[in-house]
């Protein structure tokens, strides 16, 4: 159970953290975070999560980064559904306290940090580019948390740069879809919005795992071994 809450209390946290900043500068613009402060919120909240979880559970918060980890042999089948339901039930939660914060302004949660595409896509963008770029970045963001989690010479700054990874990836995907690159923060805003965004949730659910799945079976086949090399991390 440990996995199971370590999952569950990251998972809420970015949640909290990421989509509630955007949802509560959405209701209050004279915040101004804009962009910029929006994606440095869902990367503050990886990496203190990382560092507070990362030995209990690897710090995944994402079943799409579950998924890549167990194609490499990093998680054990009979954990897998575990770390998603931990994922899963944290963002519920953390979308729930949101959801009671956010409504009790005007009863108006807007579209609650949603994902989306087409007239529900910040920048108007169609089915095709939203589901390129989040399978681009999800397999960007997986690769990149096997390979700094496999070094030696890395891990102790991995957090940092896997929270990096994902700042950078929501200044650029924020205009297409508001970025996803998680099932599981996807699925608990749809929950919420309901309507358009339950009907576009498949796109942000099927094109994170689909990254994921390549990002894991390019890392066991293709990267894996070379980082095996003790040069390797002796070198970076």
């Amino acid at each position: 159970m440990k996995i199971f809450i370590a999952e569950f209390i990251g998972t809420f946290w970015l949640i909290l953290g990421g989509c509630g900043s955007a949802v509560l500068s959405a209701t209050f613009p004279e915040t101004g975070i804009g962009i910029l402060g929006v994606s440095l919120a869902f990367g503050l909240s990886l990496i203190t999560m990382a560092y507070t979880f990362g030995t209990i559970s690897g710090g995944h918060f994402n079943p799409a980064v579950t998924i890549g980890a167990w194609i490499t042999g990093k998680v054990k089948p009979h954990t897998l559904l575990l770390y998603i339901a931990g994922q899963l039930n944290g963002a519920l939660t953390g979308a729930a306290i949101l959801y009671i914060l956010v409504s009790e302004k005007d009863g108006s949660i807007g579209n609650f940090a949603a994902n989306g595409y087409g007239e529900y896509s910040p920048g108007n963008f169609s089915m095709y580019p939203a589901f390129l770029t989040e399978f681009l970045m999800t397999f960007m963001f997986v690769l990149i948390i096997l390979i700094v989690t496999k070094s030696e010479a890395l891990k102790k700054v991995s957090g940092i740069v896997i929270g990096l990874a994902l700042t950078l990836i929501h200044l650029i995907s924020i205009p297409v879809t508001n970025t996803s690159v998680n099932p599981a923060r996807s699925f608990s805003q749809a929950v919420f919005v309901g309507d358009w965004a339950l009907d576009q949730l498949w796109l942000f659910i099927i094109a994170p795992i689909a990254g994921s799945v390549i990002a894991g079976i390019c890392y066991r086949y293709l990267i894996n071994k070379h980082l095996e090399d003790d040069q390797y991390s002796q070198s970076v």
